[in-house]
């Protein structure tokens, strides 16, 4: 039989759980890219916007699903409604496709932790070459994930107190005060200064569509929504905790860490690049190639390099442990495993299916899927690009117009008075609709290459 169900300890451990779990490479790396591509401080103000409404709505919605029914993303919508069981299958998937990619990455994150701390850091005429012939391999790139992805499992392996809630209360704090270090010291580089009038101030003659649709994009990476994990985490939230208060609290921190990955790429960038917002390309190339010659033109370069690369760890990892905890809680509730067995199968799944991720740039490389994507960006594209909006959408068909707002509204108001709850209701039931449908047309013809971002 399953283990009895866990629980955080208190409403501080579950906010820097779930802010660890939204504060992830998407907001390391690609906050920073997408806000240069698309205007800079128009990006930001748009994306702060919607991450205050859109967001918002979907993030409680999923929080008090979970705590309503005390399951995760499967047994949750089959609870609620036996009908609509289908939606918590696919939010099921998600992570199990997103784990082990997502892990591959985060071994080369450790890679180059490792590399910057004992010396071995690429230098800037060298950059395009070290990270092509690493990945290109195939034993280091998966010793690698398989390093990272070990220490995911032992966390998780340990529980929702003893685990995940210790090594966030841990992690989260650490990574916020290396955040605030990096920014501060990218902003006062000789010439960064443009780089952060370009993020900050808002230049509506850039505002546009797609603009809109890119930040919208963003809010899924982000704050780990569509996915089972907001699901998986309210079920673990005791009923007296505040659910309004702590979204706001998660918001903040992964806002605030999204607004500070700004302010610790663009600037150096800026400066390294003499001015060109191109400098900052999409991808593994920013974080691999582009940032470690910024490093090694820098006084102390490799110094600030490393600590870019802890910091870039621990968010990588608050977000992977987020990833297996989901699955590990499927398994046990749909299969009734205990911990231990549930974390020896999906660690076991996760590597298998993470190989092809980090074989596709070497001994798989050939294997493209539409001609022009490998394993990881295919895997990439399936998950977030078109699985992710789905859920959303059905989410809040179901939550608008079967379950009705009320039952969240109910549920959220345990703990206190529901101060929006009309813009939650407005949000769930008309505005994330039909953003989120030209999200994912957006996203599938970007795919096609119909448009060009």
């Amino acid at each position: 039989m399953g283990d009895q169900r866990s629980s955080f300890t208190g409403k501080l451990g579950f906010v820097l759980a779930a802010a660890g779990s939204a504060v992830g490479l998407g907001n390391i790396w690609r906050f920073p890219y997408l806000a240069a591509q698309y205007g800079g401080g128009i990006f930001l103000l748009v994306y702060i916007i919607l991450a205050l409404t859109f967001g918002y709505a979907l993030m409680t919605a999923e929080i008090a699903i979970g705590r309503k029914t005390g399951l995760s993303a499967i047994g949750a919508f089959k609870a609620l409604d036996k009908r609509y069981a289908f939606v918590g299958y696919i939010a099921a998937i998600v992570p199990v496709i997103i784990l082990p990619y997502y892990s591959v990455i985060g071994g080369w994150v450790t890679k180059y932790l490792v590399a910057f701390i004992s010396g071995q850091a690429p230098v800037a005429d060298a950059s395009d070459a070290y990270f092509g012939d690493f990945i290109a391999q195939t034993g280091e790139p998966i010793l690698w994930f398989s390093i990272f992805i070990g220490i995911t499992a032992v966390v998780v392996f340990f529980g929702v107190e003893k685990g995940i809630e210790k090594v966030s209360k841990v992690m989260m704090p650490i990574l916020i005060v290396l955040a605030l270090v990096i920014a501060v010291y990218s902003v006062f580089l000789p010439g960064a200064m443009e780089g952060v009038k370009y993020y900050i101030l808002p230049d509506f003659s850039k505002f546009s569509v797609t603009t809109v649709l890119a930040a919208m994009g963003q809010l899924f990476y982000s704050m780990s929504l569509a996915m089972g994990i907001m699901i998986t985490y309210g079920s673990y939230i005791k009923k007296d905790v505040s659910l309004e208060s702590s979204v706001k609290q998660i918001e903040i921190f992964d806002t605030g860490i999204a607004f500070m990955a700004g302010l610790m790429v663009i600037p150096a960038v800026f400066a390294f690049s003499g001015g060109d917002p191109a400098a900052l390309g999409k991808g593994p190339s920013l974080m691999f190639i582009t940032l470690p010659k910024v490093f090694a033109s820098m006084p102390g370069g490799t110094i600030i390099g490393a600590v870019f690369f802890l910091l870039v760890l621990f968010a990588a990892l608050t977000s992977s442990i987020s990833l297996m905890e989901t699955v590990v809680s499927i398994f046990q509730d749909k299969l009734k495993l205990n911990r231990t067995w549930s974390c020896v199968i999906v660690l076991l799944i996760s590597v298998l299916l993470g190989l092809p991720s980090s074989l596709g740039f070497g001994a798989w490389g050939d294997i493209l899927f539409f001609g022009k994507m490998s394993f990881l960006d295919f895997f990439d594209f399936i998950s977030n690009s078109v699985l992710m909006p789905v859920v959303a959408f059905l989410t809040c068909i179901f939550i608008g117009y079967v379950l009705k707002p009320k039952a969240i509204i109910d549920e959220v108001e345990l703990a206190g008075k529901f101060k929006r709850k009309d813009l939650f209701v407005f949000v769930i039931k008309y505005l994330a609709p039909i953003c989120i449908v030209l999200i994912l047309g957006f996203s599938i013809l970007e795919a096609m290459g119909i448009i060009k971002v």
